[in-house]
């Protein structure tokens, strides 16, 4: 099934219809809308999806952070939760998964991604520091300017264009790094920070060929290359599928030489490895190592839980497990092209090729009569939510924020509307759903006005901002 269409395989020779690789266990209702209730319930969340209550969404595709569907092997691992404050067996077996299938040697839990972002930025940068990355993520570059760095884009120019076929639209421009490099001088560059399936480019992958000469240009100038690993399972199936030399070989493999070629990683747990809190901050440097567990006691807990609790480590070390299985991430990137082939055979605008977790609809060829400054993106979520009761998200012009120096939005040149699908969670019926429910708001998208954003707070604004319809 490697690199095959869900929804044409098996036309070659007759239909052989493709089926999810796990069956439903225990079910949870949903709760139909009618389009006056919605009209108010959106009204109330200020036209801002986040501030929905999640009783009004009926197929829930705001994100896939925290919302997979665990096992019945991790909910009876759960009952196994040693809840010593120090020393749990439970996050024994974490570090021994974490050490296996990605390969650092030394592991703290966290309470989600963003807890070891914050870590490793107060630990690694100073005042006046320059980080560069491939494509900036909300959380991880506020970090970064919080403790003091300028963040830098350094991905390649074809991730901007949301109808380029690159196969690795993730990858970093090497010629971009050496020129930061030659600017700064390579000693205030802490680190580079490198995300595989980068989110904002629409779940873009990067290559094995690029994360290798990634490692030469940071070996030869004295800088660290830290891994963003939250989705890494999935860059490596589309390592499998599209790089040369690797068809044949296992997801897990991919993973492990991928992260060999970094000094360190933190993980949103919640994203590939299938929990629905959790993170972890992982490097080889033992002299570093020390500094974060110094520090982890301070803002998270314990080195050994780090703000989990014992139950959550253990669904944690079985989830990476199960995360890492062939199987799983065909099907789990698979049921994501299932959505986006629907899409593209009705010509809706979406960020290609298909990427690993979401498809993210292009707000501004959707709505090209609406001027950035009126959130195309954060439109087209109000709209398709009005029209199914479907919970999508923002990321584009209101997710980018406000400029450090001028006070004006930052103005990517991407904004999309992403429609995120939770691992494990929902059946392709559920996609043709939303798949007509899109063509629906497309069909309508002349009558789209806009927005305009009446509160705005000071940081992550897009999490909780409010909106009013033009």
């Amino acid at each position: 099934m490697s690199g095959q269409s869900l929804h044409t395989m098996g036309q070659q020779h007759g239909r052989r219809s493709w089926a999810e690789p796990w069956k439903i266990k225990m079910v949870e209702p949903l709760k139909m809308t009618t389009r006056e209730e919605r009209v108010s319930a959106l009204e109330e969340a200020g036209y801002n999806t986040f501030l929905l209550r999640s009783d009004d969404v009926y197929i829930d595709l705001l994100t896939d952070s925290g919302t997979s569907a665990m096992s019945d092997r991790q909910w009876a691992g759960m009952m196994l939760g040693d809840e010593a404050y120090a020393g749990s067996r439970n996050f024994y077996r974490l570090e021994a998964a974490v050490q296996r299938f990605y390969g650092y040697r030394h592991i703290l839990p966290t309470h989600q991604g963003r807890g070891a972002e914050h870590l490793i930025s107060q630990t690694l940068i100073t005042t006046g520091d320059h980080v560069p990355g491939n494509m900036y993520f909300t959380t991880t570059r506020l970090h970064q300017e919080l403790a003091g760095a300028t963040f830098h884009d350094v991905i390649i120019d074809e991730a901007h264009d949301p109808l380029s076929q690159h196969p690795f639209k993730g990858d970093v421009d090497l010629v971009k790094v050496q020129q930061l490099i030659d600017e700064v001088g390579a000693e205030r560059i802490p680190y580079l920070s490198l995300a595989g399936t980068v989110n904002m480019a629409g779940g873009q992958p990067v290559s094995m060929a690029n994360v290798r000469e990634l490692r030469a240009l940071c070996d030869a100038n004295g800088i660290r290359l830290m891994l963003d690993a939250t989705r890494m399972v999935e860059n490596a199936l589309f390592i499998q599928e599209r790089e040369e030399g690797y068809a044949h070989t296992p997801i897990a493999e991919i993973l492990l030489e991928f992260c060999s070629y970094t000094d360190g990683a933190w993980m949103s747990a919640k994203k590939d490895n299938l929990v629905n809190i959790g993170g972890w901050l992982a490097v080889n440097d033992r002299e570093l190592f020390d500094e974060l567990r110094n520090l982890v006691v301070v803002y998270e807990g314990l080195h050994t839980y780090g703000g989990l609790a014992g139950r959550d480590m253990e669904a944690l070390a079985i989830g990476i497990e199960e995360s890492v299985s062939d199987e799983h991430v065909r099907s789990r990137v698979g049921q994501v092209r299932y959505l986006g082939e629907l899409l593209q055979e009705w010509d809706v605008p979406i960020v290609e090729p298909i990427g690993g977790h979401a498809i993210f609809l292009d707000a501004r060829r959707f709505y090209p009569h609406l001027e950035q400054d009126l959130f195309p993106a954060q439109t087209l979520a109000a709209a398709l939510y009005l029209d199914s009761g479907i919970r999508s998200m923002e990321r584009g012009i209101a997710s980018a924020g406000r400029n450090a120096q001028t006070g004006d939005h930052n103005r990517p040149k991407l904004e999309l509307t992403r429609l995120t699908v939770p691992r494990r969670v929902y059946t392709q019926a559920h996609m043709d759903v939303v798949a007509e429910s899109v063509k629906a708001c497309f069909d309508a998208r002349a009558e789209a006005r806009g927005l305009e954003m009446v509160y705005e707070p000071r940081y992550l604004r897009f999490f909780q901002a409010r909106f009013s319809p033009l």
